[in-house]
């Protein structure tokens, strides 16, 4: 039994401030549609570093104390595992702004659902805010 698999490592953060959360509008490449900042694990580079990174490119915002809340993966038609690192954070400075992967805003907590979101969002929203399972495995 093989053991060892190619993986795409990647993360992405629900940043809170009380009952808002900070959402991104992705307009262009394959993922579009309302989803949190994230993006590629660079080699190298650690886990928390990465979405500490991520979030700033993406938001201007500068985290602190990111917390794994769980993971969110499948497999591609290739073959590859693709791993995304679910995170949620409380703790941020910085003045909010966008970047060219695309814009960013504050929406209230309880309006997420009703928003027009990208592939699987809706599993990330309730891993992050859920204590029922920390991770989704689309087959």
């Amino acid at each position: 039994m093989e053991r060892y698999s190619q993986t795409v490592l990647t993360n992405m953060c629900m940043v809170c401030d009380g009952d808002y959360i900070l959402v991104e509008d992705k307009q262009h490449g394959s993922y579009r549609g309302v989803t949190f900042p994230g993006g590629h694990i660079e080699a190298g580079e650690s886990l928390a570093d990465s979405i500490i990174r991520e979030v700033h490119e993406e938001t201007g915002l500068v985290i602190k104390n990111p917390k794994l809340c769980g993971i969110y993966d499948w497999m591609t038609e290739e073959n590859v595992r693709y791993l995304v690192l679910i995170y949620k954070v409380t703790t941020f400075s910085g003045a909010l702004c966008a970047s060219e992967e695309g814009q960013v805003r504050w929406i209230h907590k309880n309006d997420f659902l009703k928003e027009k979101l990208a592939h699987g969002m809706d599993k990330v929203f309730e891993i992050i805010e859920g204590v029922e399972f920390t991770e989704c495995f689309f087959d």
